[in-house]
């Protein structure tokens, strides 16, 4: 019998069913990643990697959109505890780096097993991929999107930094990887083909058709040919330091939230949730000078 998910759905697709396809599944919070939806993620990933039938996978969002990012809402205990480092703090309630760091690499370990596992994967984006949901569609094989979706890293704007988005300076050249970085702007489905962040734009009416058609044009070659393929590719950019990149980015995104700029995103985002004004204020504050995200909703 076939596992059941909470935040996910799965399916088959293709010729045969021999696509498999995962869908977060939070349209509600868009698709926000929370904790518990990261580790279901990582366990469904487990499970079809050890499944032969499935020889490629796609990664959807449910709703409106792939993924708004990391789920910014106060920590429910268990494992948003762990992860955000709230059971590292001092006496006094300071939160200590390293706890950070630690619970930020459980959360990195996650992605790479996605990056690294022995399957085709290919995040199919609609709406957003912004912050979180933009550093889990980087680490897919192949990524195509709607010409009118949104990639982008807003959360570079005040709280620490990109962990697996630093793959950009691989896929995309120095001088836009640097202005996306220091600027936390989003660009469309469209930009993001031409500049090489992703492998096609298409418009979102034929998204869902075209993206399994592409799926299956790979899934014509076995699963473990794939997987062999996808070995070698690999470890081309892992020689590149990848996986250093993306560890020392890791540790970076942990100092990150020490700085002056945190500091005052973090007392704009207690003070708001305090005041009742939730997390659209203080979001308003921090994107409102660049007039873009808040614009767009």
């Amino acid at each position: 019998m076939a596992k059941t998910f909470e935040a996910l759905e799965i399916d088959r697709i293709g010729t045969d069913g021999r696509v498999a396809r995962i869908t977060l599944n939070r349209p509600e919070k868009m698709n926000t990643l929370s904790q518990e939806l990261l580790y279901e993620l990582n366990e469904a990933l487990h499970d079809l990697e050890a499944d032969d039938s499935a020889r490629v996978i796609v990664l959807r969002g449910a709703g409106r959109t792939f993924s708004a990012g990391y789920d910014l809402t106060p920590a429910r205990g268990g494992a948003d505890a762990i992860v955000r480092g709230y059971k590292n703090r001092t006496e006094d309630g300071r939160r200590l780096v390293m706890g950070i760091r630690t619970g930020m690499q459980q959360v990195t370990d996650i992605h790479m097993y996605f990056w690294n596992m022995a399957k085709v994967t290919i995040a199919s984006v609609h709406g957003y991929a912004i912050a979180g949901g933009c550093e889990l569609a980087m680490m897919a094989d192949l990524v195509v999107a709607a010409d009118d979706a949104q990639l982008g890293h807003p959360g570079l704007r005040g709280l620490g930094t990109s962990r697996t988005g630093v793959i950009w300076p691989l896929v995309i050249g120095m001088r836009k990887a640097k202005e996306l970085y220091y600027t936390g702007e989003s660009i469309t489905g469209g930009e993001a083909e031409r500049i090489g962040m992703i492998n096609y734009s298409w418009p979102l009416a034929e998204l869902e058709e075209r993206t399994e058609t592409f799926a299956d044009r790979i899934a014509n070659l076995s699963s473990d040919h794939l997987a062999v393929l996808k070995l070698n590719m690999n470890r081309f950019y892992e020689n590149m330091g990848i996986y250093s990149s993306v560890r020392s980015s890791t540790d970076m995104d942990a100092f990150g939230q020490m700085t002056q700029h945190s500091y005052d995103w973090q007392d704009r985002m207690q003070a708001a949730m305090q005041s009742g004004g939730g997390l659209k204020e203080a979001l308003a504050w921090r994107d409102g000078p660049y007039k873009d995200y808040r614009a767009k909703g």
